[in-house]
């Protein structure tokens, strides 16, 4: 009954680290992977919480590694002095202690896979722990195994473990603490778990068949959200854009905007309030920036402004340029009808250096089909330029003053006409 619910498979050939506390779920685990043959090292935890009980439990399963020939590490932590560091709860201290030293035994002794001797019992009180704290489905899926960290008891019950050890005369130790109240999950244990069983005491077979309802519940959320994903963003060149009004059809609305925009570092609440602001409004986090557009929220990664002025000699080497554009000397023709992406220039209007930069405040040209001169803040504002839009333009300039906005207008002052001796013709590749 009890080896049926544990699949063993997965650890054949790969080399194990198994977590062993001296408990009695850990001493099975350890037994069943020894007579199994799986290959595995044993890693053991003094926390120095319980003076010599803790003692004895390091000697005991340094003990019973010997007496196996299983390699065996084992670490001491001042767990009390680093929870006062950290301002923690003593018993994240000591997870956070032992998962940082399983890392890095995994990494200097290139294990596959660690184990834990988790159990179906301890997935109960993570779910009653985590109900009390207001999680979603995954903390209340409880403690997940994933392809480097397997807990193979997941699904056996506290009283199979009894049940097993004494049949197979298996010995271990009893933590002393375990009988307390003085941590979270204890209490949950004695004060509220031990209550339900005795009321249902199907209770703990029930919530086996509620974790797997979760996970079918789970596995379709995700499903549906990578198909919501697929519909809402359009991804070109690292940037992200999410239409509007497709998002106000999104329901429930904070819910899928957490799931598609937590990961890049987004609140739900954030982004809801992004959504109602005016346009121009940004969202910055150190890795993503969310802009609110006129018709898009529009998601790129955070970069800093380019303000450094690229310097361009038209006798060497070009093709180092941020934009794809070609120069052409002494063109011997004019077309009739401008393209935005050509620039036919009188060459001996231009002063060296010709130089790209990015738009400053203050900038303005002669915008070729208008008199007077205008700001280039103006100009974008006419066009309708997104935030985006402004950021990535770039200005074509001769000793500073602008002589074409690249791709979409020229500075008067220095086009090309039929009496224009000596062309020059700039294209904007696509």
């Amino acid at each position: 009954m009890f080896l049926k619910h544990l699949n063993l498979n997965h650890l054949k050939n790969k080399s194990v680290l198994l977590a062993h506390s001296s408990g009695v779920d850990s001493c099975v685990l350890a037994h069943v992977f020894l007579n199994k043959k799986i290959n595995f090292s044993v890693a053991h935890c003094n926390f120095q919480l319980r003076g010599e009980e803790s003692y004895n439990d390091l000697l005991f399963v340094k003990d019973w590694c010997k007496k196996n020939k299983i390699p065996f590490f084992y670490k001491t932590f001042d767990t009390k002095k680093f929870r006062e560091y950290k301002k923690i709860g003593i018993q994240e201290a000591a997870r956070g202690l032992r998962y940082q030293w399983f890392a890095s035994l995994m990494d200097k002794y290139n294990f596959q896979v660690l184990t834990t001797a988790h159990h179906l019992n301890d997935q109960f009180e993570t779910f009653m722990i985590n109900i009390t704290r207001g999680s979603g489905i995954q903390g209340l899926l409880g403690i997940p195994s994933n392809k480097k960290c397997i807990r193979p008891l997941n699904d056996v019950s506290k009283k199979d473990i009894l049940k097993f050890a004494k049949e197979n005369k298996i010995q271990w130790r009893e933590d002393s603490s375990n009988n307390t109240h003085d941590y979270l999950r204890n209490k949950i244990r004695h004060q509220l778990i031990s209550p339900i069983e005795e009321i249902r005491p199907k209770a703990l077979e029930n919530f086996k068949n509620t974790l797997g309802n979760l996970r079918d519940a789970k596995d379709f959320i995700e499903y549906s959200l990578i198909q919501l994903k697929k519909k809402l963003f359009i991804e070109k060149d690292q940037i992200i854009k999410i239409p509007l009004d497709k998002i106000n059809e999104i329901e429930p609305l904070n819910f899928c905007l957490h799931h598609l925009f937590s990961p890049f570092g987004f609140d739900s609440k954030e982004v809801n309030k992004l959504i109602k602001s005016n346009s121009g409004k940004i969202l910055l986090n150190e890795n993503f920036r969310l802009i609110r557009d006129r018709d898009h929220l529009i998601l790129t990664p955070s970069v800093s402004s380019i303000n450094d002025e690229i310097l361009i000699d038209l006798e060497k080497n070009i093709s180092k340029l941020p934009i794809p554009i070609q120069f052409e000397l002494n063109v011997k023709f004019i077309k009739d009808k401008w393209d935005m992406n050509e620039a036919f220039l009188n060459k001996e209007a231009l002063k060296k250096p010709l130089s790209l930069r990015k738009f400053k405040k203050g900038d303005y040209f002669y915008p070729t089909g208008m008199t007077g001169k205008k700001l280039v803040s103006k100009f974008f504002k006419d066009e309708k330029y997104s935030l985006l839009d402004k950021e990535q333009q770039w200005l074509l300039c001769s000793q500073g003053e602008i002589v074409w906005v690249v791709g979409r207008r020229c500075d008067r002052r220095f086009i090309a006409n039929s009496k224009t001796n000596n062309k020059l013709l700039i294209r904007l590749s696509e």
